[in-house]
């Protein structure tokens, strides 16, 4: 008998990444704001970061590093409730646009009015919670992955705001009887073809 046709089937496969990812194990929140300094040192205009992990695993952590290393101004917090920053360079660099998609419920099209096509070409652009919602801005972009680690707290680096709003990060990877995170990178596209990625383990321990 011949099995069912599914219509995932005539679907076109995934891109796949143009190099192995690489996991890093994060044992800290200091240690991630580290990382995130680490990584700032390999951006560049027009690189697009799309951040993944839940509530309190490090994605706001992970980018308050990213603008200490890319010396931008202005305190990088959440930005669940403006749903976009920008943080303009105070050193002449790449501005650091931090987004937080999690209510946009679909895809490019509704985040057509954050204008980000045109922000990323001078911009480093960093999208939490952006799966399936802006891969269509660049081929070139870097998936960063947090998990915590087996046994972590998942209660102990939440707040009452947080608690109210799952979209926002909080108090993000702090004070948890276990603050270890294991971050998988992974880059896709030519731009990351050739990065030294490996080389952020450093920051990392």
């Amino acid at each position: 008998m011949e099995a069912p046709h599914s219509p995932a089937a005539d679907a076109a496969p995934a891109r796949l990444p143009d190099r192995p990812a690489v996991r890093l194990t994060v044992e800290t929140p200091e240690r991630m704001r580290e990382l995130g300094r680490g990584l700032a040192a390999l951006l560049r205009p027009g690189d697009l970061v799309m951040l993944t992990g839940e509530l309190g695993a490090g994605k706001t952590t992970l980018t308050r590093g990213l603008g200490e290393g890319l010396g931008v101004r202005g305190a990088v917090t959440s930005p669940t409730f403006v749903i976009a920053r920008v943080h303009p360079s105070l050193v002449g660099g790449p501005a650091l646009v931090h987004v937080d998609a999690y209510r946009l419920g679909g895809g490019l099209d509704e985040m057509e009015d954050l204008d980000l096509d045109v922000s990323l070409p001078d911009s480093v652009v960093v999208v939490e919670w952006g799966d399936g919602k802006v891969e269509e801005l660049s081929d070139d972009r870097l998936h960063v992955v947090i998990h915590r680690a087996v046994g972590a707290d998942t209660n102990a680096d939440t707040n009452a705001d947080t608690e109210a709003d799952p979209g926002a990060d909080g108090a993000d990877g702090v004070g948890g009887a276990d603050e270890r995170r294991t971050v998988t990178l992974t880059g896709f596209g030519s731009r990351w073809s050739d990065a030294d990625l490996a080389a952020l383990a450093v920051q990392a321990h």
